[in-house]
């Protein structure tokens, strides 16, 4: 998560994943293992863009965006990706919801730079 602008979308319809989760105590490889996840996440077919945060109690917030419900799955079944959350439930992780929504509507607003 280096850009902190938000994640710029195709026009509606499209999906967004709505990870979040409280993180455990320690790194345990989780910085390595996200770096690694979010560069073959971008590398998926129809993946969109994400927008990501965390506060300082350990509960963060990661919105990925997807084309399609049929994306979606092919990411959830990627191996690597499936390794990584078994390790999430054993490591990383206090607790998480996911919720899968698709996007009819989508607003934004970028402030325009002072000349």
């Amino acid at each position: 998560m280096t850009d902190p602008a938000p994640a710029s979308q195709p026009a509606p319809p499209y999906y967004a994943v709505v990870f979040t989760a409280l993180r455990t105590q320690g790194d345990n490889g989780y910085a390595e293992a996200d770096e690694r996840l979010m560069k073959l996440a971008s590398d998926q077919p129809g993946f969109l863009g994400v927008d990501s945060a965390r506060g300082t109690n350990g509960l963060g917030i990661t919105v990925s965006y997807w084309r399609d419900e049929a994306s979606i799955a092919a990411w959830r079944e990627d191996a690597e990706h499936t390794l990584a959350r078994a390790r999430g439930r054993a490591q990383w992780y206090a607790s998480f919801s996911l919720h899968v929504a698709k996007v009819e509507r989508a607003y934004g607003f970028t402030h325009a730079a002072d000349a």
